[in-house]
């Protein structure tokens, strides 16, 4: 049986170096550990889990260990030992998440508010945000303007080749709260 989480964590998420902000807004529960955390914010950017994460704090990284690779473990604290808790505890702490180390997508995480868990309420839940996730693979943030320019324009040499990689029904302006929280159910 679950247990009821003690305190809630609101956090804003937002990936940086792009502009307009692609953001999130969501409630977890202040006791969760790290490696659920990066599932959560897997679901609620709109990732694919495909690559390695680390979360950094205060000169600290967390990560997944990698098993028999003593070099990338050096000096990376285990994601699975330590809690929300153990990066923020007080409103407008801040913390980095780093996705995928070629495409660098780092993210702020900001602890907005910190408050009782609502009865009736399934946590974790997605509250709000704005602007699709960037597409898997697509060069980080300074390449994402590039592609976004390319779908824009029906005329550009490589526009038939991004728009099949892409597919038709990416839209960087959509962002559904509905589609997530399903996921997150």
């Amino acid at each position: 049986m679950a247990t009821k989480p003690t305190k809630i964590y609101q956090l804003e998420i937002w990936l940086n170096e792009i502009k307009p902000r692609i953001w999130r807004k969501l409630e977890v529960s202040a006791s969760v550990k790290l490696d659920k955390l990066h599932e959560i914010i897997q679901e609620v950017m709109g990732w694919t889990n495909s690559h390695l994460h680390s979360f950094n704090v205060d000169g600290y990284e967390y990560s997944m260990p990698y098993p028999g690779d003593e070099a990338y473990n050096e000096g990376v604290l285990d994601e699975r030992k330590a809690k929300l808790t153990d990066l923020v505890g007080h409103v407008k702490d801040r913390f980095v998440y780093v996705y995928d180390y070629g495409d660098n997508w780092e993210h702020t995480v900001e602890l907005v508010e910190i408050k009782e868990p609502q009865k009736g309420v399934k946590y974790p839940v997605c509250l709000d945000g704005q602007r699709a996730c960037p597409p898997e693979d697509c060069g980080g943030p300074w390449s994402y303007p590039e592609l976004l320019e390319t779908l824009n324009d029906p005329d550009h040499e490589e526009y038939e080749e991004v728009l099949e990689w892409v597919g038709d029904e990416f839209d960087p302006e959509v962002f559904d709260v509905n589609e997530v929280n399903d996921l997150l159910r």
